[in-house]
């Protein structure tokens, strides 16, 4: 077979031997009917040629694709970041043949060698959609469900930005009006996180979004019979969701009725007060002769026999590949003149906003540039010396309320865990349905504290939803141990280089009586262990807000603040007694160090609550002469990016004597130590009792670290042991 660039001027199917679409009041003619067969075997190519992939679900859904792009979506090929676009979701990512086609098709910068390089190394083409990596792909979508309740969250920062830039504009009346619409699969159906999200969608009445189900009946193990029977729009009506079913199988013969789905977008666009589900039934593969409707057609190459057989069904040469034709071409790159159109229509509703609402505007140029507001920082508390102190998550708490008035992108809540997490601006209205309100927490739509519910693996992925929304800045809480609920989520906004906070008490067996299910003893080293993610447990209440301030002037990450549920002492930094708390922004910094800038007998390192274990040892050895060195390394990421010659002038390599002191599992601290260091840790679980008691009976005590410092002393002296010592 021979492969193709446009060039053939055909405008009809000749040959085409099953049934056409219904498509009058779509307006299609023979040559849509054309551009969608080619994006069946575009797709049926891609996957041939690589000789892995999804082919089916992109064969079957690509009428729905040319209705999206043709017909329904507002958007702009000439320009991704249009802020007036709608946004799209695959949330299905393993038919990213589905996106990929239309982005080439519409004239978003990808072309045909592209869809031909389709999985293969440094492809614009890979094997799911990347954000940032593919021009016109909103959000890495794979792990199933991830991309749905992502949209959720795209919705809710849709009307929170509404909120703050127009908030008296009558419905459908703002240039911030738009919709998200979103492409689910049986997948995404089954997965958990959908269920949660879908479930807050529908409380939270968000009329501006339209999910498709393709309900196909077919994943990996092939019919979905086998574990999965539910009445999809049955639960997402009990959800609160506008629910209408098309079904392409109902006469008998599969006739892809695109009137119909049309009407059902239409009748989804009149929905104000609640988000649409859109079940569309259909036959994946089709219509490929004989893997239609089976499990091969989903995650596998048709080979080279069935796909010739597809093509000579729908008119095609099946002895040439990626073909498409010039008439084809030019109907689908009409999108790029209707876009123009339409974005010259909102622009000029956009100009008249901008002169109705001259300081709101400027506002959405600070936002739109991602920058922070002069003097920001000033509004950022300070905590004088208090032995007794105060937990970091109150501190955090406190530098939420204190920033609430300067920074309006900035909002948040928790997972049912408000009073816990300290997540709640003081005085600040709820985000929620007017008749949503309780006694305890008033609001409104456009409200500012956001209520997840007990939803944490939802949470997540609304984060990263509104994030890539990209006007507003979120964070979410919960209790650290919970984390690995939004493990998924997380990855992915370490993945997409999102700005998302995370808001994580409950740090350690400092929680206390709750005990072992609560208190997290792994989560810190597993959490480390995701790139692109800053983990920042700071260790009083002043070096929480350095922290805060450093994760807010980073653009390009996540971020998780570990925090205690117990009171640290706030510490002296106005004597000098101990380092200002800026220099929390390194990562890790010498919070207090040797009498006359002596070289130190050993270097206590620590984070967090056990900062002031450290201190206290530090007393301990230095009543014994000994010249010590105390760290607080709040965020081993943010000290990894530091020059060397600063992590030298902090940790210097001749002084091997070195003791990591953490309340959680020691992996990945004897990279710090070195081979004569010492860790510090918490090697097993938890128990239920009041936090002093439990980290006597752990043995993290000052004693203990004194005890490990004078030990590794010792055998500085003697040959370097690989691995260190345990």
């Amino acid at each position: 077979m021979t492969s193709e660039q446009s060039g053939n001027t055909a405008s009809t199917s000749p040959g085409r031997s099953v049934a056409m679409p219904v498509a009058d009041a779509a307006g299609w003619d023979p040559v849509d009917v054309r551009a969608v067969d080619t994006a069946r075997v575009l797709a049926a190519d891609a996957v041939q040629k690589v000789g892995n992939g999804h082919p089916g679900t992109a064969m079957s859904l690509a009428p729905l694709a040319h209705l999206l792009f043709q017909n329904v979506l507002r958007h702009d090929p000439a320009d991704d970041q249009w802020l007036g676009r709608d946004r799209f979701v695959l949330s299905c990512g393993h038919s990213s043949l589905t996106l990929y086609i239309q982005l080439y098709l519409t004239g978003y910068g990808l072309e045909l060698a592209d869809l031909e390089a389709y999985r293969t190394w440094g492809s614009a083409t890979p094997g799911h959609p990347e954000h940032r990596h593919t021009r016109g792909v909103e959000i890495t979508t794979g792990p199933l469900g991830q991309g749905l309740a992502s949209a959720v969250g795209m919705a809710m920062a849709a009307r929170r930005e509404r909120g703050l830039l127009d908030p008296d504009a009558e419905p459908g009346g703002s240039p911030f009006d738009h919709r998200v619409y979103v492409i689910a699969s049986d997948g995404d159906m089954m997965e958990g996180v959908t269920a949660e999200a879908a479930s807050l969608a529908g409380h939270q009445e968000l009329g501006n979004l339209v999910v498709f189900y393709d309900s196909n009946h077919i994943s990996i193990e092939d019919d979905t019979d086998v574990a999965f029977s539910e009445d999809v729009p049955a639960r997402f009506a009990a959800y609160g969701w506008h629910v209408q079913t098309v079904d392409w199988t109902r006469t008998g013969d599969y006739v892809e009725d695109v009137d119909a789905l049309l009407a059902a977008v239409r009748s989804a666009r009149e929905e104000d007060g609640r988000p649409s589900l859109i079940m569309l039934r259909t036959l994946i593969g089709w219509p490929a002769p004989t893997k239609q409707n089976t499990g091969k057609a989903h995650g596998s190459a048709l080979g080279e026999d069935e796909v010739a057989a597809t093509k000579r069904l729908l008119g095609f040469d099946p002895e040439r590949d990626f073909v498409v034709e010039d008439a084809v071409l030019a109907r689908t790159r009409q999108a790029a003149e209707r876009g123009q159109r339409a974005h010259a229509a909102w622009d000029e509703a956009y100009t008249a906003w901008r002169t109705a609402h001259p300081e709101r505007a400027e506002l959405l140029d600070r936002l739109q540039a991602q920058r922070l507001p002069d003097g920001w920082t000033e509004a950022l508390p300070e905590f004088p010396a208090d032995p007794e102190g105060m937990a970091t998550r109150a501190a955090s708490g406190e530098v939420l309320s204190a920033l609430a008035p300067v920074l309006p992108e900035l909002w948040g809540g928790s997972a049912d865990l408000a009073g816990s997490n300290n997540t709640t601006m003081d005085g600040e209205p709820s985000f929620v349905p007017a008749d949503r309100q309780t006694k305890d927490w008033k609001g409104g739509p456009y409200g500012r504290t956001l209520h997840f519910g007990i939803r944490e693996h939802a949470m997540g992925a609304i984060l990263n939803g509104i994030a890539l929304q990209s006007l507003t800045r979120p964070y979410g809480g919960t209790f650290l141990t919970f984390s690995d609920y939004m493990r998924p989520a997380i990855r992915l906004a370490a993945l997409m280089k999102l700005p998302t906070t995370y808001v994580w008490t409950h740090d350690s067996i400092g929680l206390g009586e709750d005990g072992p299910t609560h208190q997290p003893v792994e989560h810190l080293a597993a959490l480390r262990a995701i790139p692109g993610l800053d983990v920042v447990r700071p260790a009083d209440a002043n070096e929480t807000t350095a922290c805060w301030r450093t994760v807010l002037e980073h653009r390009d990450r996540p971020a998780g603040l570990i925090l205690t549920r117990q009171k640290v002492p706030v510490l002296d930094r106005s004597s000098g007694a101990c380092a200002p708390a800026r220099d929390a922004a390194r990562g890790g910094y010498v919070l207090t160090d040797t009498p006359h800038g002596t070289a130190p007998d050993v270097i206590l390192v620590a984070t967090g609550s056990e900062v002031h274990i450290a201190l206290e040892a530090s007393e301990l050895l230095t009543a014994d002469g000994l010249a010590v060195r105390v760290v607080s390394m709040p965020c081993r990421e943010w000290f990894a990016a530091q020059p060397p010659a600063y992590q030298d002038e902090v940790l210097p390599p001749s002084v091997r004597a070195r003791v990591s002191v953490e309340a959680a599992v020691g992996q990945g601290w004897r990279d710090v130590v070195g081979d004569a260091g010492r860790i510090v840790s918490l090697e097993h679980y938890g128990a239920s009792a009041d936090y002093q008691r439990l980290y006597a009976e752990f043995g993290i005590t000052p004693e203990a670290v004194a005890a490990a410092a004078r030990d590794c002393i010792d055998d500085v002296g003697r040959a370097p042991r690989p691995g260190g010592h345990h």
